[in-house]
């Protein structure tokens, strides 16, 4: 674990360009106090972005399945009947394959 902390002395010392300079090129690093308690967490901005797009992926999943898991199953239609109830006509849902779904 040592070869990814920082003590929070360096930022002390003046050495923070040279944190941050190590933190660019190899990623992620634990700062750590003087009782080697840790302080906080110095990460690249895509890793950031990354690690927070898994999470809300993986929050979202949960979500999902949970509710899937509690869906009262006796309220449940089919396609055609979906269609049927809310006016969609086989000529509306032409062309469907071409559109990009997010």
């Amino acid at each position: 674990m040592t070869d990814v902390t920082v003590p929070v002395s360096a930022f002390r010392e003046g050495k923070a360009s040279e944190v941050f300079e190590e933190v660019r090129r190899e990623g992620t690093r634990l700062v750590v106090g003087d009782d080697d308690s840790a302080v906080c967490i110095i990460m690249r901005p895509e890793d950031y972005v990354r690690m927070s797009g898994e999470f809300y992926d993986t929050k979202t999943m949960s979500v999902a399945e949970e509710r899937f898991n509690h869906i009262d199953r006796s309220r449940l239609i089919s396609a055609k009947e979906f269609d049927k109830r809310f006016g969609f006509t086989e000529e509306d849902l032409e062309g469907w394959e071409d559109i990009e779904l997010e």
